[in-house]
């Protein structure tokens, strides 16, 4: 979890839109676009780390409870397959396919 954090933080840092000057410079168009697409680019992640977050809080809470490991749909194991790949995984692959469509 530190990992991410950590990962979050560097990431606001790298924000181009924090940039004190970003909001006084008269950038060239082509600036402007740069800085839009490498804002959305950080906001994406960013919303892709948050999301990993809250799912590895809830897979200690999981742990906690002695659910760990079973799908929250089918109430069947996760794979340990899908668990070594994805340890936060609340879903078993047959559920997860469900829920994408």
């Amino acid at each position: 979890m530190e990992k991410i954090t950590s990962q979050i933080t560097e990431l606001k840092k790298s924000d181009p839109f924090l940039d004190p000057g970003h909001v006084s410079d008269n950038a060239a168009v082509d600036t402007d676009a740069r800085e839009q697409i490498g804002h959305e680019t950080v906001q994406a992640q960013l919303k892709n780390l948050q999301h990993k977050l809250v799912n590895i809080n809830d897979a200690l809470e999981r742990i906690k409870r002695g659910t760990y490991g079973i799908c929250k749909s089918t109430h069947k194991l996760i794979s340990q397959q899908r668990l070594e790949l994805i340890p936060e995984a609340s879903y078993c692959i047959e559920a997860e396919k469900r829920l994408r469509k």
